[in-house]
């Protein structure tokens, strides 16, 4: 079974997530802006969800992770817990 491992951060809007997104390309942590910003518990861990399979996560959220390659950072993304940008950290097959 594909495990994969990422790190997310979580806010209200997509305004926000796009300036996150940007300022992270720019040079900033991803695990830095988590700690600041993010609304989700493990934004204290930088944003670090560890490793989870299929099923494991809203359908939104998993669908991303899962398509994106090792390094890459979202688009972001929409769920019913808000916007979140994931950073896809590892994956194992």
């Amino acid at each position: 079974m594909t495990t994969v491992r990422a790190s997310h951060l979580l806010v209200e809007t997509e305004e926000e997530a796009k300036k996150l997104k940007q300022e992270i390309e720019q040079g900033k942590s991803f695990a830095e802006a988590a700690k600041e910003v993010s609304l989700c518990p493990s934004g204290q861990e930088g944003g670090d969800l560890g490793y989870f399979g299929k099923g494991m996560m809203v359908k939104e959220f998993e669908d991303a992770a899962f398509s994106m390659n090792v390094g890459e950072i979202s688009a972001p993304i929409k769920t019913q817990f808000g916007w979140h940008l994931i950073q896809l950290t590892d994956k194992k097959d």
